[in-house]
């Protein structure tokens, strides 16, 4: 029995990783290499009782020490602890939304980035996710490293001797299945920088956002019709 399709948010796919956290309310995929999370996946859930946000950043005790982050390593580094999971795409119960203020869902996110187009391209699909024919969407999000482009790091001084790296970019593709059994895609880059450019700027072809990350996306879909979903950068809802 292939136990991941249990979880409604592997329905699609789940790309591999070094180690699968099965959470609550989403799965995460983890790079011990890197520090941080390989990618994200969940459903948007559109139940939002008016919960304030936890706020209690946590280490992950499900990793082993030598590849886990802790909170110092963000300390005095200038840098966000920025979400793969949205902390609003999660505030059903306490529980849902404290589950996304784990540090395994945290990437390093410079706070011009953070708190401007990452959180403008969260909104917007929490927007899509709102329209009547729309019945689920999946969201997956994860770091980019550019190996010909300098990579700064956190978290190392004379008592922790593990550097966390700091993304060049960050993807994050979604798709929907509305309430005709049709699934539409649309995927993003962004730098991990701060931009005053249009969303629509920085789609780009899945099949893309593959070959940079070194995973496969929505991998339990086939067919000729999805390769061409892949290829193509649909217009944005």
């Amino acid at each position: 029995m292939d136990l991941p399709s249990l979880r409604r948010e592997t329905r699609y796919g789940m790309p591999a990783a070094d180690k699968i956290l099965f959470n609550r309310y989403y799965v995460l995929g983890y790079s011990y290499y890197f520090r941080q999370a390989k990618w994200a996946l969940e459903i948007i859930d559109p139940t939002d009782i008016g919960l304030d946000r936890m706020d209690n950043f946590r280490p992950d005790y499900r990793l082993p020490d030598m590849f886990r982050t802790d909170l110092e390593d963000y300390a005095k580094s200038g840098l966000d602890r920025g979400h793969l999971v949205a902390s609003a795409n999660q505030r059903g119960i306490a529980l849902q939304n404290s589950e996304t203020f784990l540090l395994s869902n945290m990437a390093p996110q410079r706070p011009q980035f953070n708190r401007a187009i990452w959180r403008e391209l969260e909104e917007a699909v929490r927007t899509l996710n709102q329209k009547p024919r729309i019945l689920e969407t999946y969201v997956i999000c994860g770091p980019l490293f550019y190996f010909d482009q300098p990579v700064e790091f956190i978290g190392a001084d004379d008592d922790n001797e593990v550097e966390v790296p700091i993304p060049n970019a960050f993807f994050k593709s979604i798709l929907t299945e509305n309430d005709k059994g049709r699934l539409h895609m649309w995927s993003f880059i962004l730098p991990n920088a701060a931009s005053d450019k249009p969303l629509a700027d920085y789609q780009v072809p899945t099949t893309k956002i593959e070959k940079y990350a070194g995973v496969q996306l929505w991998d339990r879909l086939e067919g000729s019709k999805i390769l061409n979903e892949k290829k193509k950068i649909r217009p944005l809802w």
